[in-house]
């Protein structure tokens, strides 16, 4: 990339999503290019293709859990890394054509995780509605703006910033089941330099089990506690070529430069039959956890130190 050209950021729009949020965490609109894709896997192969140098895509919502989609994508297919991480607070409003009331909405449409965070206010005030899926939470305020296009649904869950973009009615502001609800994004880039540890940081990684016998998840899990390393996340994904065959995607805490988690790494390497690393990064919350004794940067010196004297007979 010359001098002269702005960074490609690639993201799920159009205008006014979430992601799009999490993106201006990242860099603002005028310092960079923003690519509205049309789904989290274009998003993510703009970067593979080098249409983009960037992507930020969801990850993670602590109501849904996981983006399998993206979890898929990030498991195969060239190398990609996680650069950083960034939380976006969730809630929607309902929204219509103008003219539009409660009453009128047979049909409503939304992203499937929006429709997933908003069940119970739904049935309890659109009982009978029907979903009608979108490719992200902005795509079906865009239709609804365009007056002159004829359409399979009468409303749709936005986030109310998408508002600043489209011409809505509200029929209800804070829809959601959850008023806490959070959504975890992550900045993705091609392999290269990682970012500095920092002392509260993740790691993430894609795991397959070392054979199908009992136990093989415990041996799998036990590379990380015994160097005392907590899981902050761990998901199964189907590996897709039969029943019954799953990988890992798994968030460690701390950084691939720290002593314990360096020689995880290496414990799953040797023991696993794929181990694929998708990056070390901090955590947006700035947590400290704490180290548990015997699994500091210091102690595995001294361990090492201790075992080269023994070696050299000085010991």
């Amino acid at each position: 990339m010359s001098s002269e050209q702005r960074p490609r950021y690639a993201y799920l729009g159009p205008r006014g999503t979430f992601t799009e949020a999490a993106l201006r965490q990242v860099v603002d609109p005028d310092e960079a290019e923003y690519l509205p894709q049309v789904d989290v896997v274009t998003a993510i192969e703009a970067v593979r293709t080098g249409e983009a140098d960037r992507a930020v895509v969801a990850i993670e919502n602590s109501v849904e859990g996981g983006v399998t989609a993206v979890l898929d994508t990030l498991a195969v297919g060239e190398p990609l890394v996680l650069l950083r991480e960034m939380l976006v607070p969730v809630s929607f409003v309902l929204a219509a054509r103008p003219g539009t009331v409660l009453a009128d909405v047979a049909r409503l449409s939304a992203h499937p995780h929006a429709w997933a965070q908003c069940r119970r206010w739904l049935r309890a005030n659109l009982p009978g509605v029907v979903h009608v899926p979108a490719t992200s939470n902005t795509a079906p305020a865009a239709l609804l703006a365009d007056t002159s296009e004829k359409l399979s649904f009468d409303a749709a869950l936005i986030p109310p910033t998408a508002l600043e973009h489209y011409r809505l009615d509200v029929l209800a502001e804070e829809v959601a089941d959850s008023g806490t609800a959070v959504t975890r994004f992550v900045l993705i880039g091609p392999p290269g330099d990682l970012p500095e540890p920092t002392g509260s940081d993740k790691t993430t990684l894609v795991v397959h089990l070392p054979s199908e016998r009992p136990g093989a998840l415990l041996e799998m899990l036990e590379q990380f506690s015994t160097r005392g390393i907590n899981l902050s996340r761990i998901e199964s994904r189907p590996l897709g070529d039969s029943l019954g065959r799953y990988s890992f995607s798994i968030d460690c805490e701390g950084h691939i430069a720290d002593e314990r988690v360096a020689d995880a790494l290496m414990g799953l390497h040797r023991m696993c039959p794929h181990v694929r690393f998708l990056g070390s990064y901090p955590r947006v919350d700035d947590h400290q956890g704490g180290v548990r004794p015997g699994s500091s940067d210091a102690d595995y010196h001294a361990a090492r130190a201790w075992v080269t004297a023994l070696r050299d007979g000085r010991v």
